[in-house]
């Protein structure tokens, strides 16, 4: 995709420092956008991304700011700052998540029965990664509305993570934020504001992931920029027609056209036409 597809446009990316939202972020920069990346906690993470993106050519603006997306006054700062600066917001990818790693390191191997979970962990987990995108579009959604133009895309696991035993409350929160999807979209429609769910398709190589695990186990994870080619034509133009969609980003064939490839990415979970 040419550098200048979203040269103009300005999005937010949330959980930008490492993994799939770094990933995401420098894709959306070497695009042409301008980016605002978030982080809850480590301020140096993102501030090293907006260094490696400071050497790309002709890439948009970025800017870090250290912000927890659970926080009603903290989305709402990120939303007001980025249309402050750049007169805007059109993209939102929602992609801060906490993971089972704040449950248990050994999550891969010994399931945590559910009622073995430490309260303040779940609810950590659920105000996240459930809470965290609704307060973001809540925030966002009023500009784009008004702009008549916007893309939400939130980011999703395989349904069969959902149901993985002892991968509470990390499925269930993805299963929401799957719900969550379909709804706004249906709640969006006719607005020239889309929402779509996107999901790298597979265990993934990013912070969710124990350190220690065996090496022949993380050869076999995805890399984090498998995300790239679903995701930037989602939040293209040529996607406008497009809501509710669920997308996984290991079935996108960058040998067809983009179209037919969405099609054949495309996983259940309802697809929703646009109002006319």
């Amino acid at each position: 995709m040419a550098k200048e597809t979203l040269s103009g446009k300005t999005a937010i990316v949330t959980g930008a420092g490492r993994g799939l939202g770094r990933s995401m972020a420098l894709c959306l920069l070497r695009a042409g956008a301008n980016v605002v990346m978030t982080a809850a906690r480590n301020r140096r993470e993102i501030d090293l991304v907006a260094e490696e993106a400071a050497k790309f050519p002709a890439a948009g603006e970025v800017r870090p700011l250290l912000a927890d997306v659970a926080s009603v006054e903290d989305s709402q700062r990120v939303v007001d700052e980025t249309v402050r600066e750049f007169g805007g917001v059109h993209i939102l990818v929602n992609n801060a998540g906490r993971g089972m790693r704040f449950v248990s390191e050994k999550f891969f191997d010994t399931p945590t029965k559910f009622w073995e979970t430490d309260p303040a962990v779940w609810r950590m987990i659920i105000d996240t990664n459930v809470n965290g995108p609704f307060l973001m579009a809540r925030a966002a959604v009023p500009h784009m509305r008004k702009q008549r133009w916007g893309r939400i895309v939130n980011i999703s696991m395989n349904h069969e993570t959902m149901r993985r035993a002892g991968f509470s409350p990390y499925g269930p929160s993805k299963a929401a934020l799957e719900s969550e999807t379909i709804i706004w979209a249906q709640d969006l429609a006719g607005s020239g504001v889309t929402v779509n769910a996107l999901l790298p398709g597979g265990a993934t190589d990013t912070g969710m992931v124990p350190g220690g695990i065996a090496a022949h186990l993380r050869s076999q994870l995805l890399h984090p920029d498998i995300m790239i080619p679903p995701l930037l034509w989602l939040v293209s133009e040529a996607a406008g027609e497009v809501t509710g969609a669920r997308i996984a980003a290991n079935l996108w064939d960058d040998s067809l056209p983009p179209e037919q490839s969405a099609e054949k990415a495309r996983t259940s979970a309802g697809w929703i036409p646009p109002a006319s």
